[in-house]
Formats: structure tokens, C-alpha cells, sequence
């Protein structure tokens, strides 16, 4: 694995984690709000799916080793745009996973674009507005402690929230290639009927 440092259309710079592995094909692993490319979870999972495709992970602005400040959607749709255009220069199929605010990023990108081949959209919220973020339950915030990364934490500059933000919901109808929904129906911050309205909207 080696680090790099890409550089959006709006001059921000986006640190990413490259997984090379021999593979022509890649997946780009985009995490959501107060996750990093370098958190315990992400490093696992990319190097779980190392053994089948070369795998690029990336820290969005105001994560992380990214510069700027975290807009909630409103604009890291150019950080993915720079990843995904890095990643096409050297690969015949990109991929894209989205977690969370990640998820609803992947799908905002295959709606604009239409430069990957296919997308996995993982506990995506349809609508940002929507978001429930039950933070006071057990289930959201035990989870949250147990995977406490004093790094990860300090890394995180958020914005203010109330910038304009594209809906997934009112977008992902134009998405032109497969998308694998993904959700948990215990999901403490963004329920199940959010997944469930994007897959409606999507057939």
C-alpha cells in the first residue's frame, strides 16, 4: 500500500491510500462522516478486498490527512471526482462503495458522471435532512466508544451544515449502471427506509 496526495477541481488537496495488488479492476472505498481511510475498520476492509481487486481508500476534506473543511455532501463530490478520475488512468472497471454520507456521495458521483461501472451504496440516507442520528441510544453511541481512535477524532473539521445539498432521492433514478443496496434494519443513525425508498426510486 502507498499514500498519495490528489488535488480536487476546487484546490483541495485528498489523501488516499492505494492497495496495489495486480488487479485490473478497482474499488474505491469512500467512508462517511467521522470515518478515515486510515481508521482500524477501513484499513480491514481493504485489505479484505485486496485479495480480489486493487483497492483505493480515501480521507474526504476535513478528514483525516485531506485538507479543507467537511461540508456534510455539499461538496465532496469533488473529492471522489478526483479519486475516480485518478483511478480510470490506470483501470479498465472502477467501483465504488459509499458508507453512510459516503454512500449518498457514490450515488451523487454515478448520477453526475457516469464514469464507473458499478456502485455499492451501504446505510445511504436518501435526503441529508431525513437523517435520524438517534445518537443518545445504546446502539449508536457504544459502537462509537468501542471504536474510539483518539487520531481519527482530531482529525475531523466539520463545517457548517447548512450548505445547499443535492438529494439522492431525487437523483438516483439516472444512475445508468448496477447498485447494490445495503442496509441494517437496526441502524441507530440512518434507518432502513431510507434504503429502502433509494432502491424504490432506483427500479
Amino acid at each position: 500500500m502507498f499514500k498519495k496526495i490528489l488535488k480536487t477541481d476546487d484546490n483541495i488537496k485528498i489523501a488516499i491510500n492505494h492497495y496495489q495488488t495486480n488487479h485490473n479492476q478497482v474499488i474505491i472505498l469512500a467512508p462517511g462522516w467521522f470515518m478515515t481511510k486510515d481508521s482500524s475498520a477501513f484499513d480491514s476492509m481493504a485489505r479484505e478486498f485486496a485479495r480480489d481487486f486493487d483497492v483505493i481508500s480515501l480521507d474526504f476534506r476535513g478528514h483525516g490527512c485531506s485538507s479543507g473543511f467537511y461540508t456534510f455532501t455539499s461538496k465532496e463530490n469533488f473529492d471522489l471526482k478526483a479519486v475516480v478520475d485518478y483511478a480510470k488512468k490506470s483501470y479498465s472497471k472502477v467501483y465504488l462503495a459509499g458508507f453512510s454520507l459516503g454512500g449518498a456521495l457514490v450515488l451523487i458521483h454515478g448520477a453526475q458522471f457516469c464514469n464507473v461501472d458499478k456502485i455499492i451504496a451501504i446505510s445511504a440516507p436518501d435526503e441529508f435532512n431525513k437523517i435520524e442520528n438517534q445518537f443518545w441510544r445504546p446502539e449508536a453511541f457504544v459502537p462509537t466508544f468501542k471504536k474510539f481512535e483518539l487520531k481519527r477524532w482530531l482529525s475531523v473539521r466539520p463545517s457548517l451544515i447548512i450548505r445547499k445539498k443535492v438529494k439522492p432521492i431525487d437523483i438516483v433514478q439516472n444512475i445508468k449502471v448496477p447498485i447494490l443496496f445495503i442496509a441494517g434494519k437496526k441502524d441507530p443513525t440512518i434507518c432502513f427506509y431510507h434504503t429502502k425508498a433509494l432502491y424504490e426510486k432506483a427500479i
